[in-house]
């Protein structure tokens, strides 16, 4: 399950805008910014922004004691 701060993490790391994210993963510009903020979102739309970033390159790192975080990666094509 991805956390607010990993999808924040992520936008900043391909320097995305909300509206960027919004567009890639089909959502709303408000339903990214409710995520980011901590509120709750439908499994659908978080596997939604999983895969935005996932085809742009991004890797979520799990918590492991040091913190949940994300890295980049290969993007995927």
């Amino acid at each position: 399950m991805l956390t607010a701060d990993q999808v924040r993490m992520a936008r900043a790391a391909l320097k995305w805008g909300v509206r960027d994210l919004a567009s890639r993963a089909n959502i709303t510009a408000a339903t990214v910014t409710r995520i980011e903020a901590g509120r709750p979102g439908y499994a659908a739309t978080m596997e939604a922004i999983r895969v935005a970033f996932e085809t742009a390159g991004i890797e979520f790192i799990p918590e492991n004691g040091g913190g949940a975080g994300v890295r980049f990666s290969k993007a995927k094509v």
